[in-house]
C-alpha cells in the first residue's frame, strides 16, 4: 500500500506500470454524450458548463486531456450518409490527396494549445494523450463500410497505399508532438470489432495493419508513450494480435459485448486497460453499481486497469445517478489503493 498522495500524472503511471498507488484515478476517458449533458442541464448541472474539462472539474474528476488528429483537411468532402465512403478506387484516392494529410504548419493553433496543457502536465496536474486514426479505421472512412471489406480482397494495393501514406503522416504528427512534450499515452482509433468479435481475420490483420503499426509503434515506445488501441465490441480475440504487434493495451472494453476483464488479465498479464465499467448499470441504483465495482476491484487493485465508463455515459443516467456513481467510484478507488 502506498499512503503518500500522488499527483494526477504520478497516479496514472503508477497504475499503468503495475506499481503501488494511493488510489485509482477518477476519470472519464471519453467525456459524456451530448444528450446526457443536455439532460443534466435540466437537472442540477449549471448550464454555463459545456466544456468537457470544466465539467470534469465540476465533478471532481482528474483531467485527462485528449487531442484527436484527423488526416482529413477541412476541405475534404463528407460522405453522403454514415458509412457511405467518398472513394471507390486508387484513382479516386489520388484525386482526393489535396484534401488529406494536413501540413503541420496549418495546425499552429493546435500546437499552441499543446504548449499550454504541457505546462500543467509538467506540474503533474493532467495526463495528456492523443488519438491517431488507425489502419482499419481510416480506409473504412474513405471507402465506406461495405466497400472497405470488398477492397481487402479486390483492391489490396489501395489499402496498402492508404495505410503507407497514413503511417507516414502519423509519424510526422508524432515527431511534432514530442518536440513540445511527451504525452503519457495515445490511442489508435480502430473500432474493428463488433459484439461477436473482430471484423477481419488474423491473416488480414497481419497483411493490412501489422506492417503499419510496425512503422509507428516502435517510435512511440522510443519516446516513452504508451500505445493503446481504441476499439469497440468484443476485442478478446484481437487482443492477442495487438499484443503481438507491440500495442500495450486497449480501451474501452465494452461489457455489453461480452468482454471480461478477468479473462483478459489472465491471458494478457501485462497489458494495460482503460474503461470496462458497464454503463448499463448506471441508472439501476446502488446495488447494481456496487456489484459492478466489486467485479472490477480484484483486477484493478493489482494495477494495469483504469476503471472508467465503458463508453460515454448514456442519457438514461440522471444527474443524481451520476453523483451516486461518483460516490461509489471514490469509495472503490480508495479500496483499490489500500490493496495495491
Amino acid at each position: 500500500m502506498n499512503t503518500l498522495a500522488m499527483s494526477t500524472r504520478e497516479r496514472f503511471h503508477a497504475v499503468m506500470n503495475f506499481q503501488p498507488f494511493d488510489r485509482l484515478p477518477l476519470l472519464e476517458w471519453a467525456g459524456w454524450w451530448d444528450k446526457t449533458i443536455d439532460r443534466w442541464h435540466t437537472e442540477q448541472l449549471p448550464r454555463s458548463l459545456t466544456d468537457r474539462y470544466e465539467i470534469c472539474r465540476h465533478f471532481g474528476l482528474e483531467l485527462y486531456w485528449q487531442d484527436w488528429f484527423s488526416p482529413r483537411r477541412p476541405t475534404c468532402p463528407m460522405e453522403a450518409s454514415y458509412g457511405a465512403g467518398i472513394i471507390r478506387s486508387l484513382a479516386d484516392y489520388e484525386r482526393l490527396l489535396p484534401c488529406l494529410y494536413p501540413d503541420l504548419e496549418t495546425l499552429s493553433e493546435r500546437w499552441r494549445t499543446w504548449g499550454q496543457w504541457a505546462q500543467q502536465q509538467r506540474r503533474g496536474e493532467v495526463v495528456m494523450w492523443f488519438t491517431l486514426e488507425g489502419f482499419f479505421w481510416f480506409p473504412r472512412i474513405l471507402l465506406g463500410i461495405e466497400p472497405h471489406f470488398y477492397a481487402l480482397y479486390d483492391q489490396p494495393e489501395l489499402i496498402h497505399r492508404i495505410n503507407r501514406d497514413l503511417a507516414d503522416w502519423n509519424v510526422k504528427i508524432l515527431e511534432k508532438i514530442v518536440s513540445i512534450c511527451t504525452p503519457d499515452f495515445m490511442t489508435f482509433a480502430e473500432d474493428m470489432s463488433y459484439n461477436h468479435g473482430p471484423m477481419l481475420s488474423t491473416g488480414q490483420f497481419d497483411e493490412f495493419m501489422r506492417p503499419y503499426y510496425a512503422r509507428v509503434v516502435p517510435l512511440l515506445k522510443q519516446y516513452g508513450i504508451i500505445p493503446l488501441i481504441d476499439s469497440d465490441g468484443d476485442i478478446t480475440v484481437p487482443a492477442h494480435w495487438f499484443e503481438q504487434a507491440g500495442l500495450e493495451g486497449i480501451l474501452p472494453l465494452e461489457r455489453q459485448a461480452g468482454v471480461d476483464i478477468a479473462k483478459l488479465r489472465a491471458a494478457h498479464p501485462r497489458m494495460k486497460f482503460i474503461g470496462h465499467f458497464d454503463k448499463m448499470t448506471m441508472h439501476r441504483g446502488e446495488a447494481a453499481m456496487r456489484a459492478e465495482f466489486e467485479r472490477l476491484l480484484p483486477t484493478a487493485a493489482k494495477g494495469g486497469l483504469l476503471i472508467s465508463c465503458d463508453h460515454q455515459t448514456p442519457p438514461g443516467v440522471s444527474y443524481q445517478d451520476y453523483q451516486l456513481y461518483l460516490r461509489l467510484f471514490r469509495e472503490y478507488a480508495a479500496a483499490a489503493g489500500r490493496r495495491s
